[in-house]
């Protein structure tokens, strides 16, 4: 549940209704205007600085002093930002065509309200944001789960740049076995369950099995790739009666090292 007031930055050029705005606000303790202009360009800015949790959007600005005079780009200027979260975005609005509609939900109006329609206020339209971030934590559920796959993906490929660095092939399965346990390691830093354990379930193969994988990829390396390239890119402890590390030294000198690196 959200407990702060809502952050509303207005973009209007009618003075009539900026002030309906601003006393209508007065009056609620769930809105804060954070901002006012009769410029679409002026409102980027304002959307850059001041973070606003919903947006109202004249769509007409005809009395603009220093924007443009109808706002259609500022939608895909918006999207332009790459902003870490969405604001609400309510469009008001004169015109009455389904074709201009269609446009801004395209471009991410999350609302259209006609301004001629017997309803309409600045009341109604503020209730209309409280009524859309009731369901707004869906969209920051999504956000969330398309970072958290971003961010898997940026891990995946930093451990494949390293075991190619250390030439260890991509069709070996012990490479496989390695990749997944050092995800799983940075992912599941607080799991209790053994990460041989981990890879037993998700492949059905053995401990053994498994482990002998990931000491045959290490092998390969050592015996396959330049002793400077080693030096290089592996600087941790090596078992000194075999000359190479163990499976789970190799694992977690890569978990650690790769959590420095992200």
């Amino acid at each position: 549940m959200i407990n702060r007031s809502m952050r509303i930055l207005i973009i209007e050029d009618d003075i009539v209704d900026c002030n309906n705005f601003i006393n209508s606000a007065k009056n609620r303790k769930d809105v804060e205007i954070i901002g006012i202009t009769d410029s679409d360009i002026e409102g980027l800015k304002y959307v850059k600085s001041k973070h606003p949790d919903g947006i109202v959007l004249d769509l007409e600005l005809n009395n603009s002093t220093s924007g443009n005079t109808d706002s259609l780009e500022f939608l895909s200027e918006l999207k332009a930002l790459n902003l870490d979260y969405e604001p609400i975005i309510i469009v008001t609005t004169h015109i009455n065509s389904k074709r201009v509609y269609n446009i801004l939900h395209r471009d991410g109006a999350d609302i259209i309200l006609y301004k001629n329609h017997p309803k309409y206020s600045a009341d109604y339209v503020l209730n209309k944001f409280m009524s859309l971030r009731e369901v707004s934590p869906q969209k920051t559920v999504e956000i969330l789960k398309s970072e958290l796959k971003d961010n898997e993906q940026k891990i995946s490929d930093c451990i494949s740049r390293e075991l190619d660095l250390i030439g260890i092939p991509s069709k070996m399965v012990g490479r496989k076995y390695i990749h997944d346990a050092i995800l799983y390691l940075i992912k599941n830093k607080e799991s209790n369950i053994n990460v041989i354990r981990y890879l037993t379930g998700k492949y059905k193969k053995s401990g053994n099995t498994i482990t002998n994988g990931i000491q045959n990829a290490i092998i390969h390396a050592w015996n396959k790739t330049a002793v400077d390239d080693l030096l290089e890119y592996y600087r941790a402890r090596v078992n000194p009666e075999t000359g190479i590390p163990t499976p789970m030294e190799f694992i977690y000198y890569y978990v650690e090292k790769i959590e420095r690196e992200i």
